[in-house]
């Protein structure tokens, strides 16, 4: 019996370290945004992110802290009051917005790969999306960062 209660206990904890160490994506709330070195406020600024809703990927998390990693590798940890469920991606590669979810609709504007794009709204592999002054719908595959 006692056996059977160490397994399960084991499983248990095993089952739920996944759940917390899940990488999930993440976007920047403010427009300037302390990245620091070890998950507390004492600790130094590595450096600072000054876009805001830029697309994180959040790897491991310890108290109010979460460690991130961005598109260009950089990695360290931000107080969970600068974050926000993921709200944008950056796309990968050249694309076209569109007026319409349809490559067949009317083309608004040519998006430079690396451009930052908030979602305002998805339907199956397309998001209707802001970037400036511009809004309309673009293909939602090459991306870096999630449209959930």
């Amino acid at each position: 019996m006692k056996k059977n209660f160490i397994w399960i206990l084991l499983i248990y904890f095993l089952f739920n370290f996944e759940l917390i160490a899940k990488e999930t994506f993440l976007s920047l709330k403010k427009n300037t945004v302390n990245v620091r070195y070890q998950p507390t406020l004492d600790s130094k600024i590595k450096y600072i992110y000054k876009k805001i809703n830029l697309p994180v990927k959040q790897i491991d998390k310890k108290e109010n802290f979460r460690r991130i990693i961005d598109l260009k590798n950089n990695s360290g940890w931000i107080h969970w009051s600068q974050l926000k469920s993921s709200n944008s991606f950056i796309i990968l590669e050249n694309k076209i917005l569109f007026k319409k979810p349809s490559s067949f609709s009317k083309p608004i504007l040519r998006l430079e790969k690396g451009r930052l794009l908030v979602i305002k709204k998805c339907l199956n592999d397309w998001c209707n999306v802001k970037t400036d002054d511009y809004s309309g719908w673009v293909k939602t595959d090459n991306i870096w960062g999630s449209i959930n």
